[in-house]
């Protein structure tokens, strides 16, 4: 059986490049539980949570990664609905979706960005 897509949001960008997110209501809690699954992806939400936002190549610096395994990552956040990504030229922005996940599942932010495990 096919599934329809989730619907999505896209962010304008200077280019014919468009980054697409998925809308508030259309965020799914197994899907982002899912996506948190990874040590690394905690990691991840964590930095951009202290940074508030921050250029892409600057978190691959930080956590000691290859570009192609930071952008495989952040794509993971990005489609799940976790961070949203805007252009700046050549470059990415990254930041928390805060707000919209919270509209959705209170406290699970706060609960992920000060949680302990391995990832802390």
């Amino acid at each position: 059986m096919l599934s329809m897509p989730a619907p999505t949001s896209v962010t304008k960008t200077t280019r014919a490049e468009r980054i697409r997110h998925p809308e508030v209501e259309s965020l799914d809690l197994a899907t982002i539980m899912r996506t948190l699954g990874d040590p690394l992806r905690i990691q991840i939400v964590r930095l951009v949570d202290a940074e508030g936002e921050i250029l892409c190549t600057e978190i691959y610096d930080q956590l000691g990664l290859p570009a192609s395994t930071g952008s495989y990552h952040l794509r993971q956040l990005r489609e799940a609905g976790v961070t949203r990504a805007r252009a700046i030229g050549p470059k990415r922005m990254t930041s928390l979706r805060r707000e919209d996940l919270e509209s959705r599942f209170p406290g699970l932010v706060d609960l992920v960005v000060s949680g302990s495990g391995p990832a802390a």
